[in-house]
């Protein structure tokens, strides 16, 4: 199984092959738990839409048309439940004791580790840092927090990012460049403070 591509696991999946779905679940639950985690801010519910994600993948597999890749397809259901999730929290706001901790278990990014340990105080700052950029990429509309993510943080081209919202590319970099401002100017406070601090 692990030499087939995705597009020909989904094929033997919907012709009833239920271990191709295991074998996809298996490389993309990270990946999509993770841009999930990015977009929500929020551990627990990311996990909550990457598993309803792969929930709709099994139930709609019928839907699935190889004319665009799998990843695009996969990466389209979930943007579309996390967008669902964003909007349910605006009817109804809830307070969660997990989202903007310092927990780095979170599925952000996994950096090299350094010759020499650093600091407790560094790695707190780290932590905060890390911590400010998610408050604040969560906090961006949800059309340029969708672009942001999988430009910046899931490193997709802009072809793969228009494929997925299924809109043309001059939107998707207009929609990056403004969400990247956006986030500049939210994160201008937290860049004052740490400058104070050295």
């Amino acid at each position: 199984m692990t030499d087939r591509t995705p597009h020909d696991l989904m094929l033997m999946f919907q012709q009833g092959d239920e271990e191709a779905f295991r074998e996809l679940v298996r490389r993309f639950r990270d990946p999509i738990t993770a841009f999930v985690m990015r977009m929500l801010n929020d551990h627990e519910k990311a996990g909550d839409v990457a598993q309803e994600t792969f929930i709709n993948v099994f139930t709609h597999a019928e839907a699935y048309r190889p004319v665009a890749s799998f990843s695009s397809w996969l990466y389209r259901i979930a943007y579309n439940l996390t967008i669902n999730e964003i909007r349910r929290q605006r009817r109804q706001p809830s307070i969660s004791l997990d989202a903007g901790g310092a927990d780095d278990g979170d599925g952000s990014p996994r950096f090299e580790a350094r010759e020499e340990r650093p600091s407790a105080e560094q790695e707190m700052l780290d932590r905060e840092r890390r911590a400010a950029v998610r408050r604040c990429v969560a906090s961006l509309p949800s059309k340029y927090r969708g672009a942001i993510v999988m430009k910046d943080m899931e490193g997709l081209t802009f072809d793969e990012i228009a494929n997925i919202l299924d809109c043309p590319e001059s939107t998707v970099k207009s929609r990056v460049m403004r969400g990247r401002r956006m986030l500049q100017k939210r994160l201008e406070p937290y860049l004052g403070m740490a400058k104070e601090r050295f």
